[in-house]
């Protein structure tokens, strides 16, 4: 299997004219942040991955807020990942080209984290997809030290047992804060790997004991760094816990088998929105939300009780309009857009609605 930069690059140049709408795979686009991997102070590459084609996750405003933020820390790198189409998908196949990043055609194997989204159900097999283009165990407990923390997050981690078998942690909640969290565990980790292999060490001495729902054959290093991860509000680390089920196939009990692993895992709430992105991807194709889009507020005042995103999405939180304006115009300047949403669960209830919208006709 191809595996630098310049090979996977090179694989493409004899490929991409052979598929349909190559521009979902070549990357470059304007405002895209591309690293430099060299860099001696970038200890933190984290490939952010939307389970469906570019045209679909290309909008998706969950991993741009996640994208800006990361790569706004000169210690860290956020890289963007898509699922290919069924023909690149058997081109890939027959051609042993590993699943990449669109800004530098890192295999997604080299990152250390592989962050992927989770807002729906329909996008579970994707997943499974995703893992094995880019040659990672799809199974947790089959994972070692080499492969990257596999991390899931989003509306469908509310119930995450389905997808529970392959996730290193899922993310329950709202990931602007506690993906920081996440990342600093698992750099004092690695730190802590590197630290046993110079020793020749295979085994922690003080070593973690693993789960007793598998056997002993689960990396320790790997359970290692679950334990760290399942002592952060808000991540829930499966491979700590033993569900069982009733006989008409519904949860019966969630137990934690290890002392680190808390018996109820709290979802994650921010107290204030994060800075909203301006410097939107701007996409060499037609993507399904092909304009720049704000989060004016979050959560909703409805509670509607066969909506689950005005459950959990509680409380609600509003940006200022003076904040949202502003933002906009930043959103021209930088990406030329002239179309803006203004998103929430129900923005006919956001409290400045009125003079937002003339404020912004008035533009």
């Amino acid at each position: 299997m191809l595996h630098t930069p310049k090979q996977i690059t090179r694989a493409l140049d004899r490929v991409l004219h052979t598929v349909e709408q190559p521009a979902r795979y070549t990357g470059g686009e304007l405002n895209s942040v591309v690293k430099d991997w060299s860099d001696p102070q970038l200890d933190s590459r984290i490939a952010l991955a939307f389970p469906d084609i570019y045209e679909l996750g290309g909008s998706n405003l969950g991993l741009m807020v996640l994208y800006d933020l990361i790569n706004k820390r000169p210690n860290m790198v956020a890289e963007r990942v898509y699922c290919p189409w069924p023909d690149f998908e058997r081109v890939m196949r027959r051609d042993e080209i590993p699943l990449f990043s669109l800004e530098t055609r890192h295999s997604v194997a080299d990152f250390d984290i592989l962050g992927i989204s989770l807002p729906y159900e329909q996008l579970y097999t994707n997943v499974l997809t995703l893992l094995d283009l880019a040659g990672i165990p799809l199974r947790a407990v089959d994972r070692t030290a080499a492969h990257p923390l596999v991390l899931a997050g989003g509306s469908a981690c509310y119930n995450p047992e389905p997808m529970s078998t392959f996730f290193d942690a899922m993310i329950i909640g709202e990931g602007e804060e506690v993906i920081f969290e996440v990342i600093e565990a698992y750099r004092e980790w690695r730190k802590r790997v590197e630290e046993w292999t110079s020793r020749g060490v295979e085994e922690t001495q003080d070593g973690p004991t693993p789960p007793l729902l598998y056997s002993s054959t689960v990396d320790s290093k790997r359970v290692d760094l679950w334990e760290k991860l399942a002592q952060i509000p808000g991540v829930y680390v499966p491979a700590l816990y033993d569900v069982s089920y009733a006989a008409d196939g519904t949860i019966a009990a969630i137990a934690p088998t290890h002392a680190h692993a808390p018996r109820e895992v709290l979802k994650r709430v921010v107290t204030e929105l994060p800075p909203p992105v301006t410097k939107f991807i701007v996409p060499y194709i037609n993507v399904v939300h092909n304009r720049a889009a704000i989060e004016i507020m979050r959560g909703c005042t409805r509670g509607c009780r066969f909506c689950q995103a005005g459950m959990i999405f509680r409380p609600v939180r509003e940006r200022t309009a003076d904040e949202v304006l502003a933002a906009v115009d930043e959103m021209i300047e930088h990406c030329g857009f002239e179309e803006v949403s203004f998103l929430s669960l129900s923005s006919s209830d956001y409290t400045h609605v009125e003079e937002l919208v003339r404020r912004t006709m008035e533009k």
